[in-house]
């Protein structure tokens, strides 16, 4: 079983190896990009909560 464990470490290593990895300007963009999406579809699926609320709240009046 360590054995197992030991070759399964070194395949994961190996496989990272081959891993090409973005760089830090790229990786900064792309997560203020997907940080700035989760904020406005946030908002968008709060605004839509709020009238669907009011509504259905007018409706069963």
């Amino acid at each position: 079983m360590k054995k197992k464990i030991l070759n399964f470490i070194q395949e994961v290593r190996a496989e990272l190896e081959k891993v090409s990895w973005p760089e830090k300007r790229v990786l900064k963009i792309t997560t203020g990009v997907i940080v700035l999406f989760m904020i406005l579809f946030g908002l968008y699926i709060g605004i839509i909560d709020i009238i669907f609320s009011r509504s259905i709240r007018i409706f069963l009046r």
